[in-house]
């Protein structure tokens, strides 16, 4: 199973969700970039200089450790992808990654989301430095300015938070991974969700296509 979506679009917080309702292996790229380097692997030597300068890893690093992951026993019913794959050639090469290991994808979710609504989300997300909770000034804003509810520290924005930033962020979506969503609709796997909501509307929404689906992987 994928799930795609812009930034934003409450990805992470849906995967979490379907994984532990099914019992899934949630699967992301940026977690198999951190297993690979805290347990020194050749992939995670290659990938550790480019992640620290910012810059991106190369298809062929990321395709191999994704080729590595989904090879674990933990895969053998199913898994959930999330924000991956990002790009056609990237859907193309799992595409042929899966083949080769007998799998195939059972859907597609695409959270669909406004982009006003987008921006509302993101500009207004707060984290606190201290435990990592999250807030929004606008839907969900902790009792005191700028103070987390639960431990009292300090609440900031994130540098990617920036409204220029997110802009940036979601043009770049546009032109890059957009185009998967008819990629995955031509091929009779997409299922759009509409994203506008709260998260456990969006939720029951998922869980009614996936209760649907055969199988989920």
């Amino acid at each position: 199973m994928i799930l795609l979506g812009p930034p934003g679009s409450g990805k992470g917080t849906q995967a979490q969700r379907i994984a532990q309702r099914y019992q899934l292996p949630h699967l992301s790229t940026g977690d198999m970039f951190r297993d690979n380097i805290r347990r020194d692997t050749e992939l995670g030597r290659k990938a550790m200089p480019l992640m620290e300068r910012g810059d991106l890893v190369p298809d062929e690093i990321v395709l191999r450790m994704v080729e590595d992951r989904i090879a674990h026993p933990d895969c053998n019913n199913g898994f959930i992808f999330d924000g991956f794959p990002r790009t056609l050639a990237q859907a193309e090469n799992l595409e042929r990654i899966c083949r080769r290991q007998k799998f195939g994808f059972s859907v597609v979710l695409y959270l669909a989301v406004r982009p006003d609504l987008l921006m509302r989300r993101l500009t207004g997300r707060r984290i606190c430095k201290l435990g990592g909770h999250i807030y929004n000034i606008y839907d969900r804003p902790p009792k005191r300015e700028g103070i987390c509810d639960e431990d009292g520290s300090e609440l900031i924005q994130r540098p990617d938070d920036a409204e220029a930033v997110i802009r940036e962020r979601l043009v770049a979506y546009e032109a890059q991974t957009r185009p998967l969503v008819e990629y995955y609709r031509a091929r009779g796997l997409l299922a759009a969700v509409d994203g506008n909501d709260g998260a456990d509307p969006i939720t029951a929404s998922i869980m009614k296509i996936l209760d649907g689906a055969e199988t989920l992987k």
